[in-house]
């Protein structure tokens, strides 16, 4: 399984971004899909999620700015940054998970550079 994430950039605080990863397998396959972040000198944590069946969570910090979303026919995964803020600059990276038998694996793609100035 390999992923491809793309559309980091250098932005201005209140602008939006947005994320796309491209997914080498048939998304129906997956358990869940993720994107997380890495900002300089802290740990990666989980932003946004669509698990299977359709239902979406978000990190408390990016609630109501950002939106998770896939496209099943072009086996993709996007995230839409809004009010984008310099607390938002990290290494984002796309995530998912899949079920095989009784185990579940974890894909991951390189990462995009997402930069907010203020």
């Amino acid at each position: 399984v390999q992923l491809q994430a793309s559309g980091g950039g250098l932005v201005q605080a209140g602008e939006s971004l947005r994320l796309s990863c491209e997914i080498s397998i048939s998304m129906h396959s997956l358990s869940s899909m993720n994107w997380y972040r890495q900002a300089p000198g802290k740990q990666r944590e989980l932003v946004a999620s669509i698990i299977s069946g359709g239902s979406t969570d978000y990190a408390g910090s990016v609630k109501g700015r950002f939106t998770i979303s896939e496209d099943n026919a072009k086996n993709a995964m996007y995230l839409q940054m809004s009010s984008l803020k310099p607390e938002d600059t990290a290494v984002y990276y796309c995530n998912v998970m899949q079920k095989y038998q009784a185990e579940e694996y974890a894909y991951w793609g390189r990462g995009t550079l997402v930069t907010v100035s203020s």
